[in-house]
């Protein structure tokens, strides 16, 4: 694979269908990505510091080479900007750069900025195009794909937003090599999702290659572009999260309240950390309830282990809340309908579904034993 042949993986939407493109170089050709696909355009780019220090000017000569001069609107980073106070900065940055409804807004970042510009550019204007460069890992594989954008609550995580979905997505599997580890490993936790939730043979891939998918190269770009089939499958059969879609939660119920309960702080708790922590006490949770062997609840462990991340409550450095708190984040959670408590549960690798009125009480009795609190915690 070159950088003329990035991989493409086409998101079926019928009109609104849009290409995902993985591989090296593609922030020096992005110019002519979005030109070709929307002519004439004039753009916006929504980025953070480091991405911007990092990555920025490569970006934009790769706009101006399509004859796209940017309007860059920075942000700091870290999961404390999906917040109102910076959506109103972005959206005040949109309109002050006199961008029209056809105009286009460029999310250049990891998930937070891609959530939050997402959203920006789904209420300016009543909606205006948005293209997706997504410079993590996590938004490669998951957050950049599928229209879902939005900021935090204090009352938690993502309450506040909008379906809207990118004209294109550029997924630079080259930006991934200035990538923190930490964040690598956050976004890999998103990676393993996807063969836990129904591609069995993609997760045992996964458990033999992982360490090339670390090192880059042709892994890298394969595991990026199976994960971002799976995902596109998925969001082409349930755009707005009525049936299938929210299999793709497998790990996140327990794991966004575990991020609330860390107050969103990212030197404790990254996102794909806790949907790492979360994905295994989904299955440890299902196991508990006999719809899963333990067996698959300890390879799933392990291997999170093997790459580096943590499995359990108990490595979330500090102390969390009790398990009744945990259990009050968990009824916040958007994923609750009409008071009934939701979850993502398996059968096996790969045998995930979607459990509905999932019995608070039960919740409750396994965030206490698994509570770094109790003795019983693994």
């Amino acid at each position: 694979m070159s950088a003329d042949q990035p991989v493409t993986v086409e998101v079926g939407l019928g009109d609104r269908a849009y290409d995902i493109l993985i591989g090296p170089g593609l922030l020096a050709r992005a110019g002519a990505d979005i030109s070709r696909r929307l002519p004439g355009t004039r753009a916006a780019v929504v980025t953070d510091e480091n991405v911007a220090a990092a990555h920025l000017d490569t970006l934009r000569a790769g706009l101006e080479r399509g004859s796209i001069q940017p309007a860059i609107i920075t942000m700091p980073p870290g999961e404390k900007t999906k917040s109102f106070a910076h959506l109103e900065e972005v959206v005040d940055g949109v309109l002050a750069a006199k961008l029209e409804r056809g105009d286009v807004v460029i999310a250049f970042g990891g998930g937070v900025i891609g959530d939050l510009t997402g959203f920006a550019a789904g209420i300016v204007r009543r909606g205006m195009n948005f293209v997706q460069i997504p410079t993590s890992l996590l938004a490669q594989v998951d957050s950049s794909v599928g229209g879902k954008t939005g900021i935090n609550s204090p009352r938690g995580k993502n309450l506040v937003g909008v379906f809207h979905q990118p004209k294109l997505v550029l997924a630079d599997t080259g930006v991934l090599d200035t990538l923190p580890i930490r964040e690598f490993r956050a976004g890999y936790a998103e990676l393993a999702k996807y063969g836990l939730i129904d591609r069995p043979d993609f997760f045992a891939w996964l458990e033999a290659n992982w360490e090339k998918v670390f090192s880059g190269g042709e892994e890298r770009a394969e595991a990026i572009a199976e994960a971002c089939r799976a995902k596109a499958d998925v969001v082409a059969r349930d755009e707005f999260e009525t049936g299938d879609r929210a299999l793709l939660n497998l790990g996140h119920t327990f794991g966004h309240a575990l991020e609330a309960a860390t107050q969103y702080d990212g030197a404790r708790l990254v996102h794909g950390e806790g949907v790492a922590i979360g994905m295994a006490l989904a299955h440890r949770f299902s196991s508990r309830l006999n719809l899963a062997s333990p067996d698959d609840a300890a390879r799933v462990e392990a291997h999170l282990r093997d790459v580096g991340l943590p499995w359990r409550m108990a490595d979330i450095p500090g102390d969390l809340p009790d398990a009744d708190a945990l259990l009050g984040f968990i009824t916040q959670d958007k994923k609750v309908s009409r008071g009934a408590l939701t979850f993502i549960l398996t059968r096996g690798i790969g045998q995930s579904f979607i459990a509905k009125d999932v019995p608070a009480s039960e919740v409750l009795s396994f965030l206490k034993d698994n509570h770094p609190a109790s003795r019983k915690a693994g």
